[in-house]
């Protein structure tokens, strides 16, 4: 376990965490690792499902030769029958910049995850844990009734939050009415006194790029993995006695798969629903990095040089 002071002396002892952020598909990984090779660093994912180890085409994962380039970590560190929160991801992601740290390498945050990026660097809200019968039950009613039953019901307990999150986003959603459910009150009245101070120093960067360009790439993307054979990994999982109801196989690719598996869709519709809720994943994705002030959006070139890391450093150094 880290410990506060541990922290404490790890801002004080260790340059800022270098984090590229970024929306599904932007280009991340190939240009963290280039990164990471000039700077001497390894890389910790920041993704919500490459953490589920029979899981990995539809995740879009490094592969063996990236990860042989560049050492990740917080890849494959879970079944996908495991419950895996925010909370579990930051004490594993403390553990690992820890042991990078102590071996005189530099570290890279890498991943779309905004939840996981903001519970690491500072901290996860004071509010109620994870129930896993109460999320159940609000997935299966999901699951019946469809989102916009669960998103309706939020806008009654919620307004705030739910004019932020998607019907769709199904995770966000489910944990809204879960904290209001166990606690009685809004996630949004929690996330309001969320003060907690730096866990880490970071310098935080996104790859512009213009939005039919990334659309583009996500579409060519998806049928690059249909063509790797993320069918037979869907099928691998169903096999393997994995549930079409557990939190990881109902992430959009896999419930579409499933559905054509189960010859509920056929496979054109299943890979046209694929790349449009990418697409609105991505689309929600921008949204909240553009949110977040202390992401500096640069150009590939900018990123690779290393020109902008070192204006920025400067920047950071005198206050500016």
């Amino acid at each position: 376990m880290i410990t506060t002071q541990a922290l404490r002396d790890s801002r004080v002892e260790h340059p800022p965490l270098i984090c590229i952020l970024g929306p599904t598909a932007s280009g991340k990984t190939s240009n963290a690792i280039q990164l990471a090779q000039s700077i001497d660093g390894e890389i910790v994912s920041v993704d919500s499902r490459q953490i589920y180890r029979q899981m990995s085409i539809g995740t879009a994962k490094p592969t063996k030769t990236e990860r042989a380039m560049v050492r990740h970590h917080l890849i494959d560190c879970a079944d996908v029958d495991q419950p895996f929160s925010a909370a579990d991801f930051q004490r594993l992601a403390d553990l690992a910049i820890q042991d990078i740290r102590q071996r005189g390498r530099s570290v890279l945050l890498v991943g779309g995850s905004g939840l996981y990026f903001r519970g690491l660097v500072d901290g996860l809200f004071r509010g109620p844990g994870a129930d896993p019968e109460v999320r159940e039950q609000l997935r299966r009613e999901a699951e019946k009734h469809g989102n916009q039953r669960l998103h309706r019901r939020l806008e009654v307990v919620d307004a705030k939050t739910a004019a932020k999150v998607h019907p769709n986003d199904l995770v966000r959603v489910v944990r809204a009415l879960e904290v209001y459910q166990l606690s009685g009150q809004p996630i949004s009245a929690f996330q309001q006194t969320w003060q907690c101070p730096a866990r880490y120093p970071f310098q935080a960067y996104a790859i512009e790029m213009d939005r039919q360009i990334l659309y583009q790439r996500i579409e060519a993307r998806v049928d690059q993995m249909i063509a790797q054979g993320w069918i037979d990994e869907v099928r691998t999982l169903l096999a393997g006695g994995y549930s079409r109801f557990a939190s990881a196989m109902r992430s959009f690719g896999y419930k579409q798969l499933i559905d054509y598996l189960d010859q509920e869709i056929d496979l054109d519709f299943a890979v046209q629903q694929i790349k449009q809720q990418t697409r609105r994943y991505a689309k929600r994705q921008l949204t909240w990095f553009r949110r977040e002030p202390r992401i500096k959006w640069v150009g590939r070139d900018q990123l690779l040089s290393g020109e902008s890391i070192r204006l920025y450093s400067h920047s950071c150094k005198s206050g500016n």
